[in-house]
């Protein structure tokens, strides 16, 4: 299917209005829902906010975005999503929004590329789409123009159109962590990728990817409970890592992990994520 076609359109525009529903009580909680993805496991502002000269986030700025890219693939600047009219997502449909975060595709029909993880969003339910466009309606409207991103390959379709996506029951906890996982876009960063940059799902949470930034250069860890990874890790040990950003022997990790915004991931979400890297197959750092 389509995604452009008005049948994905008109799906898309009903989820959104049956998430959100009519009343406070509902708005209120699909918006604390979407503060908790948001300023949490998914943190979009990890890439969205403004940064100054060294890096650091403007937090004033919000979600207005400019953070710069450059890589072999592309050089892409994060996009400004903030509810303004001119320079962000003001004009946009609540249907149009959702589309571009689990799709890719603007309302212009033109294709987002690197390094937005679309692959990832798809698996995003519809629920947490509801909530995620309603948490980004609520900021402030900033005016920032960011320059367009240029591709060494045009960014294509990531498949047929994704509809009626429902999230594992909690108590399933491995499958809620791989869903944690998943809108967190964890293994994004944490699996090696080839020489044209696509992610070796053979390879899952292997790690090995090296990022360049104001802090130099980070390589992403071994995720999976192989010797190099976390097999003698604890449960108290990962949990640290991930919100404090402090590994087992006291060493600080590096950008660009979001640990400010995963500090906020509640006690039952993060048992669910280490229970899905437990299950993982254990792997050598990289794949190697």
């Amino acid at each position: 299917m389509n995604p452009l076609n008005w049948l994905s359109r008109l799906a898309i525009a009903t989820m959104l209005a049956t998430a959100l529903g009519s009343s406070g009580a509902q708005e209120a909680s699909v918006l604390a829902r979407g503060k908790y993805l948001m300023e949490g496991v998914v943190g979009c502002g990890n890439c969205h906010m403004q940064r100054g000269e060294q890096g650091q986030p403007l937090l004033d700025k919000g979600l207005s975005g400019g953070m710069l890219f450059d890589e072999p693939e592309f050089k892409a600047r994060a996009a400004n999503i903030t509810p303004d009219a001119n320079t962000g997502i003001g004009r946009w449909s609540d249907a149009q929004l959702a589309l571009a975060i689990r799709e890719g595709v603007r309302p212009d029909k033109t294709r987002i590329g690197g390094p937005m993880p679309i692959a990832f969003y798809r698996h995003i339910s519809d629920a947490d789409l509801a909530a995620i466009v309603a948490y980004l309606r609520a900021q402030p409207a900033v005016e920032n123009l960011v320059p367009k991103s240029t591709y060494r390959t045009p960014p294509t379709s990531h498949g047929p159109s994704v509809r009626n996506v429902v999230a594992p029951a909690a108590s399933h906890q491995t499958q809620y962590g791989e869903y944690l996982a998943n809108i967190g876009h964890c293994m994004e960063c944490h699996t090696p990728v080839d020489e044209q940059g696509v992610i070796q799902r053979s390879r899952l949470g292997a790690g090995g990817q090296v990022f360049n930034g104001p802090w130099g250069a980070s390589v992403s860890r071994n995720l999976t409970p192989h010797a190099s990874g976390l097999k003698d890790w604890s449960n108290g040990e990962i949990a640290h890592a991930v919100r404090e950003g402090v590994a087992r022997d006291g060493r600080p990790l590096m950008p660009p992990m979001g640990f400010a915004y995963y500090r906020t991931i509640n006690d039952a979400d993060m048992d669910a994520l280490i229970a899905y890297l437990r299950s993982l197959k254990p792997q050598p750092l990289g794949g190697s």
